[in-house]
């Protein structure tokens, strides 16, 4: 029944946010705009979504090698497994496949696993929301829009900055972190703080095992090209929809996207995913793309081929990803349902005793 619950919720927001994204689109002129880009693009674009998905490998390898340095390929099939599940699967239980395919391929614990995992989260929004902080002292607009840009980065840093708050804090006083647990949580649930109060004993024990200064800068540096790339591809695929090749008498309407204005979106874009939603963060995506394209587009465009633009890249996307975890799957000749299966037991009852 909570599954139900759940899936039904999802599905409401992607509902949702899909109307929102769409219901002032102009089909025809978005049918003309998607008839007129150039796809040739799409071919360096899928060049860069790989070289994201190897950076965004080889940072965690640098996370992880505190705990133990992981081969290149079995890191390899463990990231591409896991980013996949995390798209397609409900409810965020793909969180749980990285440590889980991580914790097969070494002798690195799950526990240990999820904490890298989530201190890649941490420093994903500090960054994303520094990085906007900075980027939005440059647009000059003051649209509603820009003041929801503006509050969501505040969000970013709350959310994160606090997060990375409470394990600094726990890292210093890990006994009485713990005991904080136990007393706030234990007033409503006194049966969740215990299992909540050893999940975040595990988690800090594991961040003692962090790796040295040089695989830190090095977690660092790949985060930079991590995102840089992102960035770039976004305004790389913007190429595609210029309407250079309309047809005379097509009511194609151009969008080009800056390098700066593809930065500004894609951090809309990272606040935007955030929002619980039905698997393929469908409806999210296009919404988040959308009021990002708002500051700098007038309403005609985002609404034809800037949703054009916003479609494109999120079936580019989810291609590329599920192709890669499909791929590694096969070659590793391993089952989807068991991994999904064991997930969902994972997810149900987080174990930290793996």
């Amino acid at each position: 029944m909570k599954r139900a619950v759940k899936l039904l919720a999802s599905l409401l927001v992607t509902f949702l946010f899909m109307w929102w994204a769409f219901r002032d689109t102009d089909w025809a002129t978005q049918v003309a705009s998607l008839k007129a880009a150039n796809y040739a693009w799409l071919v360096p674009y899928f060049g860069i979504l790989m070289a994201i998905h190897v950076f965004r490998t080889l940072r965690w390898g640098a996370l992880l090698s505190g705990l133990e340095r992981v081969p290149f390929r079995k890191l390899n099939e463990a990231s591409g497994i896991g980013f996949m599940m995390l798209l397609v699967l409900p409810f965020r239980l793909g969180e749980f496949a990285r440590p889980f395919l991580i914790a097969q391929r070494s002798s690195i614990r799950r526990s240990a696993a999820m904490t890298s995992v989530v201190l890649e989260r941490i420093v994903d929004g500090l960054f994303v929301a520094a990085m906007m902080r900075v980027l939005l002292f440059f647009v000059p607009t003051d649209t509603p829009e820009i003041r929801y840009v503006k509050w969501g980065s505040w969000v970013l840093f709350g959310v994160f900055g606090g997060g990375l708050m409470f394990l600094l804090f726990g890292l210093w006083q890990q006994e009485r972190t713990v005991r904080l647990v136990r007393a706030t949580v234990g007033r409503f649930a006194p049966g969740l703080a215990h299992k909540v109060a050893d999940i975040v004993d595990t988690f800090v024990g594991a961040m003692r095992q962090l790796p040295n200064g040089r695989q830190v800068a090095l977690f660092f540096l790949y985060t930079a090209l991590y995102w840089g790339m992102n960035g770039a591809g976004m305004a790389l695929l913007g190429n595609a929809f210029d309407c250079s090749g309309a047809a005379a008498g097509s009511t194609c309407q151009p969008m080009t996207l800056s390098l700066f204005q593809a930065y500004v979106v894609l951090g809309v874009l990272v606040v935007g995913v955030m929002i619980p939603a039905a698997p393929g963060m469908m409806g999210t995506f296009q919404a988040a793309t959308k009021v990002g394209l708002s500051l700098f587009l007038p309403a005609s465009v985002v609404n034809a081929s800037g949703l054009a633009y916003a479609n494109v890249m999120w079936l580019s996307q989810t291609v590329q990803q599920v192709a890669v975890g499909l791929i590694l799957l096969s070659i590793g000749h391993m089952s989807f349902r068991d991994i999904a299966g064991k997930l969902d037991k994972e997810g149900e009852a987080p174990a930290t005793s793996a």
